[in-house]
């Protein structure tokens, strides 16, 4: 295997030698230098971390100038973003959900730059529009982060966020009226809302107002939970939750079915494992003071509410079972001794748990691929509910007492279909299917196997054309995230569909520290153990050429926050064996992101430079600490928008100037920087298009062929 990739790793140095040729912008170097366990580490590109800075502004326009530059010169740019218009031209519609009589979903026309809430009484009846965010913005840079309608179904409680960032306020419209009231909440972030049942306010959690000028890059501590009163300021909701000794709780409050408790999930970074506690209602109503009755804090596991039959809880958790279980607690003794197993483990990873129409639905992940089982109240099996092939199947809420729920379905060649589903009888039918551009009979998807460097096995899905040459000559794309238990599934998008339609491969890869199969799989790819998942990217690289798909010179890789972590980190250790490659919005420097905003949340997954054993592992794959110089690297395009305050675009800075600095051959290291933008939230139709297009025609121009 090795001396084959060796091989054709000449063929992707002579490609990347006749690259155009570019003049990067000057980045100055300043005499930084941070001491981590006795060892100085230089940091010359620190002033970029500063966004307020007219210095970096300065930097960013000159950068841009450039990547627009090369962008405007390929020829395949114009007919790329025309395809990709085409095929992402088609109308999509949300999964519906029911509150107040009212059934509730999204739709998008087509090129609506954000999509459109509607609500009907009945599904037979025409629907009208509860909330058009387009109007809330000339350029769609206003969007909606949340859409919660009261009990009755008479009001909707709605976030909006502006230009991509994560900050969101929430506010109040009357469904009949269209018209806002006065109430408005601020600095939320990472919360939706959740009303009483007697519809007189809701829960929400906040932060403290960040300091003048820090709102994008500065630390997130000490959210705190808050109820709000309708027709009352902000400035006197009621506090319901804090923790003054531990700046990193954060809390995300859900009412119960039957309008009794308020579920409190407490969670402690971005890591799977949480606390958990109920908040009793005075018949539907929150009576301040209310204290919350703790089920645990110990953060030693995964626990969700999934419902309650009067004192008896339903919890999905993994406590003692890597992939998951659903269990009972009973609310008047609550001890870990009495907590039984209602529906145990299997080998198959529980992913979602939703109590309704008297049963539980029971999500499942196996290889990578959807599963969803029916259980009644006493856990025992009822029914599967087949889905229609190996692809991604997600919904199935709603509360105990209904009698319908609505799901959808998708895979790498199948565009998002919604489905009703009966829960009594079992019946599926389908409720929206889109028509589209796409000729999905004309395209297949298969899994494969892949053995990483340690042995172990993954999964990957391969799409392409029907009747494809395993002849080593394909344009293949490989995706990535593997992180944050987060599971890499087949489902459709439209940069698959536009890659397949130009001729090429689309490949995701289920990597180590995803959810893919239960906690043990995503701990194996954590902290000390995070090379495993770069192994895993990188074996699945290796199988892709050795199996003929294609080689080094015509494989390009992506991924996005995480994934573009994972992006930079493979390049740096093994370029010779990609011709292209686009981290969008990644983290790359790995010893101060916890420095900013909620990146202190990160260390779940990653660990600290605080720590000296987790410090030396981070810098060995630091994407922005481990660019080396002498050696060729593939084609590079980094992406990122200026109001991420998610991974702060200084991540995307100071890699792409290290990249500029340091000698690694003629191939472009350019940067991409989206204005009014931020981590990919509620980003507008017309960015996504740009932004992806330009994506898949960089790796078209890089590998030499036209796009039609």
């Amino acid at each position: 295997m090795k001396s084959t990739v060796a091989a054709l790793g000449l063929i992707a140095l002579a490609a990347s030698i006749s690259a155009q040729t570019l003049s990067y912008p000057p980045t100055r170097k300043v005499d930084q230098q941070d001491v981590y366990h006795g060892q100085r580490v230089a940091d010359p590109y620190r002033w970029l971390e500063d966004d307020n800075s007219p210095e970096t502004a300065a930097w960013v326009k000159a950068q841009n100038a450039v990547t627009d530059k090369y962008l405007d010169a390929m020829p395949q740019r114009m007919p790329t973003r025309k395809l990709y218009t085409q095929l992402y031209n088609y109308e999509k519609f949300g999964i519906p959900f029911k509150e107040g009589g009212r059934y509730f979903w999204t739709r998008n026309d087509g090129l609506q730059q954000q999509s459109v809430y509607y609500t009907a009484r009945t599904l037979a009846d025409k629907p009208s529009v509860a909330l058009d965010p387009n109007q809330l913005s000339k350029d769609g840079t206003v969007a909606l982060s949340g859409f919660v309608p009261s009990p009755d179904g008479k009001l909707i409680a709605y976030g909006i966020a502006e230009s991509g960032s994560d900050w969101q306020r929430w506010k109040v419209r009357d469904l009949a009226t269209g018209k806002d009231l006065a109430d408005e909440t601020r600095w939320v972030k990472f919360s939706s809302a959740a009303w009483t049942p007697d519809g007189k306010g809701y829960f929400y959690s906040r932060y403290d107002e960040p300091k003048a000028g820090a709102a994008l890059t500065g630390a997130n501590y000490f959210q705190k939970l808050y109820y709000h009163r309708l027709g009352q300021p902000q400035a006197a909701d009621q506090l319901v939750f804090e923790n003054k000794d531990d700046k990193q709780w954060g809390f995300a409050a859900e009412v119960s079915d039957d309008g009794n408790l308020v579920y409190l999930s407490i969670w402690k970074g971005a890591g799977s494992k949480n606390g958990l506690a109920v908040l009793p209602l005075a018949k539907g109503a929150y009576v301040a003071g209310a204290k919350a009755q703790v089920i645990s804090q110990e953060f030693d596991a995964m626990y969700q509410a999934v419902g309650n039959d009067g004192d008896t809880l339903f919890v999905k958790t993994d406590l003692g079972a890597s992939r998951g279980r659903l269990i009972t607690i009973d609310l008047k003794n609550p001890a870990r001794s009495a907590w039984k197993t209602l529906i145990a483990e299997t080998g198959d990873t529980m992913t979602s748990a939703h109590a309704v129409g008297g049963r539980f639905l029971m999500g499942y992940l196996r290889d990578a691929s959807t599963l969803v089982k029916v259980h009644g109240r006493d856990g025992s099996f009822i029914r599967d509910i087949p889905l229609p092939g190996i692809g991604n199947g997600a919904g199935f809420g709603g509360k105990w007492t209904d009698s319908e729920t609505f799901f959808s379905y998708t895979s790498l060649t199948t565009p998002t279909e919604v489905w009703r589903y009966d829960v009594a009888t079992g019946q599926a039918t389908v409720f929206q299917k889109p028509k589209t551009p796409f000729e999905a009979e004309q395209f297949e998807t298969r899994r494969e196997f892949v053995t990483s460097k340690d042995g172990t096995k993954l999964p990957i899905f391969i799409a392409h054309r029907k009747g494809l040459k395993l002849d080593g000559n394909n344009p293949t794309l490989l995706y990535g995230y593997g992180g944050f238990n987060v599971p890499m599934t087949p489902t459709y998008n439209i940069t698959a569909a536009t890659w397949m339609k130009m001729g090429g491969v689309y490949v995701i890869a289920s990597l180590r520290g995803g959810n893919e199969y239960g906690e043990s799989w995503h701990e194996a790819g954590t902290k000390l153990k995070k090379q495993n998942v770069f192994d895993d990217f990188i074996a699945s690289a290796e199988w892709l050429i050795t199996s003929k798909y294609t080689q080094p010179a015509k494989l390009a890789i992506n991924g996005g926050s995480n994934g573009g972590l994972l992006v930079g980190a493979v390049v740096n250790q093994r370029p010779e064996l990609f011709g292209a490659a686009v981290p969008q919005v990644g983290v790359m420097d790995m010893l101060r992101f916890h420095k900013f905003t909620i990146g202190w949340a990160w260390v779940t997954d990653y660990g600290s430079s605080e720590d000296p054993e987790q410090f030396k592992a981070l810098q060995a794959y630091s994407p922005l600490h481990s660019v080396r110089s002498m050696r060729n690297y593939p084609a590079i395009m980094v992406t990122t928008g200026d109001h991420d305050d998610r991974v702060v675009p200084a991540h995307s800075f100071k890699y792409t100037a290290a990249l500029q600095a340091a000698d690694t051959g003629p191939a472009p290291k350019i940067i991409r920087i989206e204005t009014a933008a931020g981590h990919g939230a509620g980003k507008p139709t017309s960015k996504i298009i740009e932004e992806r297009a330009d994506m898949l025609a960089f790796f078209a121009n890089t590998f030499k062929f036209d796009v039609k």
